[in-house]
Formats: structure tokens, C-alpha cells, sequence
């Protein structure tokens, strides 16, 4: 069974969260403060962490994001109250793969959650063994940078890229586009595996910590062109 951690202080909505994921066949474990939140994910084997941002005493959502991104990539999906634009920024910003405002539905979380996991899954399910062979071997080339779907690894010369999930998605989705433009709508589908909402921000920050990383190892600011109005692409020849 896949396991979650369930990072939050509201005591009736995770027995009724938990009690719903475990009948979507999660198995869930559930931490009531950050200190506790962030201790579990760091000790446990989770596939995903569900992460409420509002939590009350000395260590907050955001406070847990940002230790925890220090030292690991599991996926983050943060719990956001409605309309609460900032923090949910700051989470996408520190590495949160993606984020549901209160109050949603269940099913929608649970969308959200097997979105995030197949993104994270290296090997297409159902595919052959030849089609895996071939997937195991495949690299995507431009430049100095070098990305290899299979092992989830990427490259710039001798350098290896620390990204998030829904960052290493994001820049595998631009490699294979070429020097096609990808609209926002396009990423989101593709990358966060849900569709664009209205002010959903969520790509251009995943994109803003991209650009940075790779600035970094590269020394290039200009590796990934805006098109204005529209959405991203890789600039050719770099």
C-alpha cells in the first residue's frame, strides 16, 4: 500500500481523511504539530506528505517545508485555507509539489494525490519490457544538460540538479518540447497533472525555482524563455 503522512492539528478532519484514503487503499499516518510532522517525514518511507500549513505553536507548515526540503524530495502537497495566496506562494517557492485550498473534497485530494505520484513514477505502468528497456536507457540531450526520465537524474556537465518532483517533470516536459512553446495550461496538465486554475501561479514558481537552479550550475539566466502571454520553452542553442 502507498503511504501518506497526514501533517495536521484538526483532529476531526484527519479522522475523516484518514478514514477516506484508507478506503482508497492508502495506508496513513498522521502527525498532530510541525515538530512531530517533520520528524515522521524525515524518519518514514512516504510517498507523499499531505501538509497543512496553518498549524498552531513554534513550528508551522512553512517552517516544516522549508527544513524538510533541506533533506528530502518526497512529494509535498500542501493544505492551504481558501484564498490564503501568500503562504501558498511561499510553500511553491520552498519546494511544495503542489497544494489544495480548505475546504475541498475528498476526492479531489485523492486526485491530486495519485496526479503527484504518477509524476513521481520513473517507469510507465503497464508498458512492456522492451518499452521499459527502452525508457531505462533514453536520455534527453540539450546542451551541457542532460535529463534520464528512467533513474530520474539530471545533469549539467558534471554537476547533478537537486530538483523536487514536479521541478524534474517540468524541466523533462520542456526538454521533449524542443524549441515548441508550451502554454501554462499545457504544463499544469502535464507536469502537475491537473488542469490550470483561474491565478493558479503554481507553474511560474515551479519555473522560478527551475530557472534558479539551473542558473546556478550553468551560470546562464536565459536557459528557459518566457513567450509572453503564453507560457515557457528552451532556448535553442544553449
Amino acid at each position: 500500500m502507498t503511504r501518506i503522512l497526514l501533517v495536521d492539528d484538526d483532529l476531526e478532519l484527519g479522522a475523516m481523511l484518514v478514514e477516506y484514503l484508507e478506503s482508497e487503499s492508502f495506508e496513513v499516518s498522521q502527525a498532530y504539530s510541525g515538530k512531530e510532522g517533520l520528524a515522521r517525514a524525515l524518519e518514514g518511507d512516504y510517498a507523499v506528505i499531505l501538509l497543512d500549513i496553518m498549524m498552531p505553536g513554534g513550528m508551522g507548515g512553512i517552517d516544516v517545508l522549508r527544513e524538510l526540503r533541506a533533506k528530502s524530495r518526497v512529494p509535498v502537497i500542501m493544505l492551504t485555507a481558501k484564498g490564503d495566496d501568500v503562504d501558498r506562494v511561499i510553500g511553491l517557492e520552498l519546494g511544495a509539489d503542489d497544494y489544495i485550498p480548505k475546504p475541498y473534497y475528498p476526492r479531489e485530494l485523492v486526485a491530486r494525490i495519485r496526479a503527484v505520484l504518477r509524476r513521481a513514477e520513473p517507469v510507465r505502468e503497464n508498458s512492456t519490457e522492451a518499452e521499459q528497456a527502452d525508457t531505462h536507457d533514453e536520455e534527453l540531450i540539450h546542451g551541457d544538460l542532460v535529463v534520464k526520465p528512467a533513474s530520474r537524474i539530471a545533469r549539467f556537465g558534471n554537476t547533478t540538479l537537486d530538483l523536487t518532483v514536479s521541478e524534474f517533470n517540468l524541466l523533462e516536459v520542456l526538454m521533449r518540447a524542443g524549441e515548441r512553446a508550451l502554454s501554462k495550461d499545457e504544463l499544469s496538465r502535464n507536469v502537475l497533472g491537473r488542469p490550470r486554475e483561474v491565478y493558479d501561479r503554481s507553474i511560474d514558481v515551479h519555473m522560478s525555482n527551475l530557472r534558479q537552479k539551473l542558473q546556478t550550475v550553468s551560470g546562464d539566466a536565459g536557459m528557459i524563455e518566457t513567450v509572453r502571454g503564453f507560457g515557457y520553452r528552451l532556448r535553442q542553442g544553449a
